[in-house]
């Protein structure tokens, strides 16, 4: 695997939103234009929308020539329930070409608006109006940045993203229900259980959008400096202008940083996986027995962890590691076998090294026996470096009814041979 490419979101000058955060993503698209045209057809999938222009302008600001969408739209609605967003959105999507993963991203980023919106008024959720938010823009900038993360690799395990922390502004904006303190309740909601470290200021302004911060949260960022070999940065700026704030959005695109010969090598080992946790206590043994039984050919590997819940409630934890293109079906699998209220996802990188499984001879008590042995290992400058060496344990339990020795004493044998025939050949890791 080729080093992982690195996305840092700088939002110290600007906070973010939608705008900013696709203005400045299409500046890393070699041709962005036909993202642009693809985005004018959303009106084919919203009534009411009888014309719609988007451009990406350069202004200077600063003395930094940095990116500005401009949409020109005529419209005759001025607000849509949530349901025509949704049906919309989705419609796009099945449209144009975007991975799965993509697509639910693009919803997963809607439905966060839509929840935040429907919590803070308490109505429900497909009637919803998201009266802050123009609908055309809102849609045009979800699907914007979806597709240039799509294509930059976020959605495929290639690109790591990490942000700064967020200023979220300070003072008060007019909104729909009267005059309401920053940050407006919507983006609020949104923030609360995300991993994002946010400030008050540095301004008397919104610097952060409900839009811009779903598009940030459900992308689950590192909020952490990193090193990496800096590539490109592309600038943006939104239709605010402050005297003493800046408002440039700046997005800092590379490779990650190695400076560790062994680390090189390793990297060709790297892989991504997906883990999946769930806690139950209120399923048997023999349920969680069956399910690890039905699940051994499906997931890379499965562990059942013994755990205490509130009020000292016995529990099990299920962790399961698999594919990353397999989660929400292994993801059903859990829910239907196990009947639990939640899973939890996530995907990590791991460092899984060559294995081969190979045959010995080796003669006890005059006796030649075939034993097979996995061995484990990188490839270091052409040659290969062994990380371990074992006999397969299903051959020693046969041996051991055979011989009348201990596992213990067969393994310590024939571990003694492989350290002879095949360790003496081959650089000992």
């Amino acid at each position: 695997m080729k080093n992982m490419n690195v996305l840092y979101i700088d939002t110290t000058s600007s906070g973010i939103s939608g705008d900013l955060f696709l203005s400045a993503l299409l500046a890393l698209i070699e041709d962005h234009n036909k993202i642009i045209a693809e985005l004018e057809d959303l009106k084919k999938h919203l009534s009411g929308v009888k014309r719609l222009n988007i451009k990406l302008i350069k202004i200077d600001v600063s003395g930094i020539i940095v990116n500005k969408l401009k949409i020109e739209l005529e419209e005759k609605k001025n607000h849509r329930i949530a349901l025509d967003l949704k049906k919309a959105l989705k419609n796009f999507l099945d449209d144009k070409e975007f991975s799965e993963a993509a697509k639910k991203y693009a919803k997963d980023v809607l439905d966060s608006l839509i929840k935040a919106e429907s919590s803070v008024h308490n109505k429900l959720e497909d009637n919803i109006h998201l009266h802050e938010l123009s609908s055309v823009d809102t849609l045009i900038d979800i699907l914007g940045v979806t597709k240039c993360l799509d294509i930059l690799g976020a959605f495929r395990g290639d690109l790591s993203i990490y942000t700064s922390k967020l200023p979220l502004g300070s003072g008060n904006i007019e909104a729909a229900h009267g005059r309401l303190p920053i940050p407006a309740p919507a983006t609020s909601k949104i923030i609360e259980k995300s991993n994002l470290v946010v400030y008050l200021g540095p301004i008397d302004d919104e610097l952060t959008t409900p839009t811009g911060v779903a598009l940030l949260v459900n992308l689950n960022p590192k909020i952490s400096k990193t090193e990496f070999n800096l590539k490109k940065v592309a600038y943006s700026t939104g239709e605010k202008v402050f005297d003493e704030f800046p408002n440039i959005f700046r997005i800092l695109f590379g490779t990650e940083y190695i400076n560790s010969d062994f680390v090189k090598n390793l990297i060709q080992y790297r892989e991504k996986v997906s883990v999946i946790e769930t806690n139950i206590d209120d399923v048997s043994g023999e349920i969680v027995g069956d399910f690890i039984e039905q699940m051994e050919n499906k997931v890379l590997d499965i562990q059942v962890v013994h755990s205490l819940t509130k009020k000292n409630r016995p529990s099990y934890i299920i962790k399961i590691l698999c594919d990353p293109k397999n989660k929400f079906k292994v993801i059903e699998e859990v829910l239907e076998n196990l009947g639990t209220l939640g899973v939890r996802y996530y995907d990590i990188d791991r460092i899984c090294v060559d294995r081969e499984i190979k045959s010995l001879n080796i003669e006890i008590d005059n006796t030649i026996y075939s034993v097979r042995y996995k061995i484990s290992f990188i490839i270091k400058e052409n040659q290969k470096k062994i990380i371990n060496i074992k006999p397969e344990y299903e051959d020693l339990k046969k041996l051991r009814d055979i011989t009348s020795y201990s596992i213990k004493r067969l393994k310590s044998i024939i571990l003694q041979k492989l350290m002879n025939d095949v360790y003496k050949d081959n650089d000992i890791g």
